[in-house]
């Protein structure tokens, strides 16, 4: 397990290597808190996501950038010593940088702004190609139940239970968990699969039981997502340099501002550790306190 691990490196780290008892400190301190944020699993489940999940926590804490240096040569010091000692097949450390100091959350798109970026979507689902219902019917899921853009294109036509309205999707370390969806993406799913995904997938023989299926007739791919995503929630929170995570950050959002339970949307976001969740409830309270500040006459 991860911990059990750590306890070994920071023996290693002090004994073997003579690091300085304060460097030491430091490091064991940094690594700890990798568990309390990406939980105790095996060593092997971790992957770079989840060292980019502690480190954007770490930043959006507000620690000094010698701090988030530390933690970064932390953590690779461990990957490195955890891959020489054959723990692990790859060093996922090797793709983490060190985020700066302020970062914030990819950008929000208020509500009603995203409500016109869709239902533009769904209008013209309704009178467009194939193309078109199947982008309607991805920006409805990825903010509907909140997905990472991975596990939207891991899902196959299998994983909806249509009756339910829920998806079951395979998230970090392998977790599954089954999200709820609304009513919008249900329609713009079933205009998908009803007219578009016989035509899509007839164009090659790739595309097997996956759910999205791209221009070319197989598995939808990340980075269609991502281009699909900037052309149209870009022009909705002013940037182009926007993602599909800005979806799944929105949905967050706007769960949390309409009075949804912590645990329940920790518990859709597939979130390894409430801390990660609790910083959507800081966005939530700074959209609220310059509301306030905006309106109230005695503000």
């Amino acid at each position: 397990m991860l911990s059990a691990a750590i306890d070994v490196y920071v023996r290693h780290a002090a004994d073997v290597r003579r690091l300085s008892p304060a460097t030491v400190r430091g490091y064991a301190s940094d690594l700890r808190d990798l568990v309390a944020t990406v939980g105790d699993r095996p060593l092997t489940d971790v992957d770079v996501e989840h060292l980019r999940e502690w480190a954007w926590a770490g930043a959006q804490a507000g620690l000094a950038r010698s701090t988030l240096a530390r933690r970064t040569a932390a953590v690779r010091g461990f990957f490195r010593w955890a891959s020489e000692e054959g723990l692990v097949d790859a060093d996922p450390s090797l793709r983490l940088v060190t985020p700066k100091r302020g970062r914030t959350l990819p950008r929000v798109a208020s509500a009603p702004a995203l409500r016109d970026v869709l239902e533009g979507y769904v209008a013209r689902a309704e009178t467009g190609g194939p193309d078109d219902a199947r982008d309607a019917a991805v920006l409805e899921l990825l903010y509907g139940a909140a997905l990472r853009v991975s596990e939207l294109c891991g899902l196959d036509v299998d994983d909806l239970d249509r009756d339910r309205r829920t998806v079951r999707v395979l998230g970090k370390g392998a977790k599954e968990r089954v999200v709820p969806y609304g009513g919008a993406a249900a329609r713009a799913l079933e205009t998908y699969l009803v007219r578009a995904r016989p035509a899509l997938a007839s164009r090659g023989d790739g595309a097997g039981a996956a759910l999205f299926v791209g221009a070319r007739g197989r598995r939808l791919g990340a980075r269609s997502v991502y281009d699909l995503v900037a052309r149209a929630v870009g022009p909705a929170v002013g940037s182009a340099a926007v993602g599909p995570h800005s979806l799944r950050h929105s949905a967050a959002t706007h769960l949390l501002d309409g009075g949804a339970d912590l645990r329940a949307v920790q518990e859709m976001l597939g979130h390894a550790s409430l801390g990660t969740t609790q910083i959507y409830t800081h966005v939530s309270s700074e959209r609220m306190r310059e509301a306030y500040r905006l309106a109230h006459p005695r503000a």
